[in-house]
């Protein structure tokens, strides 16, 4: 089984600083909820973000959203061999069940974490999510993995093929993806760091890239 963490992600609602911005009073108003209902999007609030020392990293649900596209509808997903998991920077974990089907569209998907993250429920067709704040460190004390690896551009590289290889090797490894466009874990993490590439990926791509290695290494 291969636990694959999308961590320090960059998924928020509207933190309280931002809530009187009239951009996001706006950007609520024609959504019908109130500021502090609504998801931190840098597609629509850029410039606000500016205000905020680390603005340039937040606001990023399409992160999380694309990468668990690629992890949920994976062979490996299929076959009962991924659990999936996000953790924000907040310190919150959502806890995704294999068979969830979460929507394609982004504008529905965001829907669907604003009431996560309000309600810590979901629609009763969609109750496969649920939500607990929780570090990363007790996230992963919880999973007892036997090995942890961090992707990290400046891990010790290993063609992807190679890591894959390496991962069936262990009987629990966790793999930990970071959710964010740029920059470094937020988290104090322990593993082994790990580059598949020798230049910087988007999230996504490494989820995908990490995922079919382990897939092909192990099932066939």
């Amino acid at each position: 089984m291969l636990h694959l963490i999308i961590a320090d992600s960059e998924l928020e609602l509207v933190p309280k600083k931002l809530r009187n911005h009239p951009i996001i009073i706006n950007y609520a108003k024609k959504r019908n909820k109130r500021p502090e209902e609504v998801l931190l999007d840098s597609t629509y609030h850029h410039s606000v973000l500016k205000s905020l020392k680390d603005g340039e990293r937040r606001g990023r649900p399409d992160i999380v959203h694309l990468c668990l596209m690629n992890a949920l509808e994976s062979i490996l997903n299929k076959e009962g061999k991924l659990r999936v998991y996000v953790h924000t920077r907040n310190n919150e974990v959502i806890y995704i069940k294999p068979e969830t089907r979460l929507p394609r569209n982004y504008n529905r998907f965001v829907g669907l974490m604003e009431s996560l993250f309000k309600n810590k429920v979901v629609p009763k067709d969609l109750a496969l999510l649920r939500i607990e704040e929780k570090t990363l460190s007790k996230l992963i004390q919880e999973i007892v993995p036997d090995a942890v690896f961090i992707m990290h551009e400046e891990g010790k590289f290993m063609m992807p093929k190679e890591f894959g290889k390496k991962l069936t090797k262990y009987t629990s490894p966790v793999v930990i993806v970071g959710g964010f466009p740029h920059g470094d874990f937020l988290s104090d993490i322990k593993g082994e760091k790990v580059s598949i590439y020798r230049e910087p990926l988007m999230a996504w791509t490494v989820v995908n890239e990490v995922i079919v290695s382990y897939e092909t290494s192990l099932l066939c």
